[in-house]
């Protein structure tokens, strides 16, 4: 399936495909396009739009893309819920503060858009990041049970 966001990835332009290949859809291809072009290439290639304004897979009710995405697809893994907690945290100005890791993901993020402006290429970087920190929320939640 084809799947379309907006253009100069960050957290959850990152986290989203991350998720959606590790447990949606491995064989998805992800598309970056300039906001204005989000919705011709829905049109056009029949790709799902995320984390771009007023679409389901988007920031809604609070919630940043990566945690609609889990709700859409009804994800329940307890190590998957706390990288969402950091991946909201990250992504919301607003929230930051909200868990301690946040800021070091906000920090990663800007870095390797900073050393790989591409997206694709900096998706394929990122995901070893987000492998490795869904090892980590893992190992806390089987600490915690």
């Amino acid at each position: 399936m084809k799947w379309v966001t907006r253009s100069h990835v960050h957290v959850d332009r990152v986290a989203c495909p991350w998720l959606i290949s590790r447990f949606i859809d491995s064989d998805a291809e992800f598309i970056f396009v300039p906001k204005s072009q989000v919705e011709e290439v829905v049109k056009e290639m029949g790709a799902i739009p995320y984390d771009v304004p007023n679409v389901e897979l988007g920031h809604r009710d609070g919630k940043c893309s990566f945690e609609s995405i889990i709700e859409k697809y009804g994800l329940t893994d307890p190590a998957l819920l706390r990288l969402a907690k950091i991946v909201h945290a990250a992504d919301i100005e607003t929230d930051l503060r909200a868990d301690e890791i946040a800021p070091g993901l906000e920090a990663v993020a800007v870095g390797y858009s900073l050393r790989f402006p591409d997206d694709t290429e900096n998706l394929s970087r990122q995901f070893d990041v987000y492998d490795a920190l869904f090892a980590w929320c893992r190992l806390q939640v089987a600490k915690q049970g």
